[in-house]
């Protein structure tokens, strides 16, 4: 387990020729092994403009050799106000490179998963660019409503897309833990990408799946929507993960935007796929 950042209560983001020219942040990340695991694999990195979870297989400590290779490439953007996708796309391919490097024989086979969130451009403005290989997920709430940004790469996911089984079928499949596209196994990187309006007053999570495993949607729009800060939102989510079994290694990132400061009022008020 690899954690690269610290949490921070208000981060300001300062990008004068963007709009919004301004913008603070608060974030806070969690991690935790779960009830049954005897290593986490999990890594993340919070260290602005990144924030992203890695969820690391191939049994025993390969697993986090992967994702802790993925989250310290993605946390060299430390320092720049935005990323592009081909400087994703890089660190990602770098991060193959170290996960061959150093994690040595496998019988399994050596991957990470990786979700996350960049701050980017999109035509003069500042705006989320969420990317992801894997089962990990990219949540939004904005005024009561929860939405899922991510799209799962996994054999469930495919049959749920195809018609073959339903969301409630889904929950109990066999093959939950089957993805279809991950970080390493000598295999070429190739994310999803998503751009998203930044909005003030937007919550964003970031989770693996030990997360998801344990709670419905349901659920976690019910805890984003408390009144709390993410440290706060970041832990409860925990601590109801690990109370509901806690099946696997379990990684939280809650990122709030608490205020935005723009340049004119050609601005977008709702956080909305660009």
């Amino acid at each position: 387990m690899t954690e690269v950042g610290i949490g921070q209560t208000n981060f300001q983001v300062d990008a004068p020729d963007l709009n919004p020219r301004e913008v603070t942040l608060s974030w806070c990340a969690v991690t935790d092994v779960g009830h049954r695991r005897e290593i986490n694999e999990d890594s993340y990195v919070t260290v602005p403009p990144v924030f992203a979870v890695a969820d690391g297989m191939g049994g025993h400590s390969a697993g986090d050799i992967a994702s802790a290779a993925v989250v310290r490439r993605l946390g060299e953007f430390s320092g720049s106000t935005t990323v592009t996708r081909d400087e994703i796309n890089s660190a990602l391919e770098q991060a193959v490179e170290d996960i061959e490097i150093n994690a040595g024989d496998s019988d399994l086979g050596t991957g990470t998963t990786v979700t996350g969130v960049v701050l980017a451009t999109h035509e003069n403005s500042l705006v989320w660019d969420c990317f992801n290989i894997g089962d990990s997920r990219v949540y939004q709430y904005f005024e009561g409503a929860l939405s899922q940004i991510t799209t799962d790469h996994s054999v469930v996911q495919h049959l749920i897309d195809t018609g073959a089984i339903s969301l409630h079928e889904a929950e109990t499949h066999p093959h939950s833990n089957v993805i279809t596209r991950a970080v390493g196994f000598n295999e070429a990187p190739i994310p999803d990408y998503i751009k998203l309006a930044l909005v003030a007053g937007q919550r964003l999570l970031i989770c693996s799946d030990g997360l998801t495993k344990e709670l419905t949607d349901h659920g976690i729009e019910h805890f984003l929507g408390a009144d709390q800060s993410p440290e706060e939102v970041a832990n409860t989510l925990l601590d109801q993960a690990l109370a509901n079994s806690g099946r696997d290694n379990i990684s939280i990132v809650v990122i709030d935007v608490v205020s935005a400061e723009y340049v004119n009022d050609d601005v977008y008020t709702q956080p909305i796929i660009l």
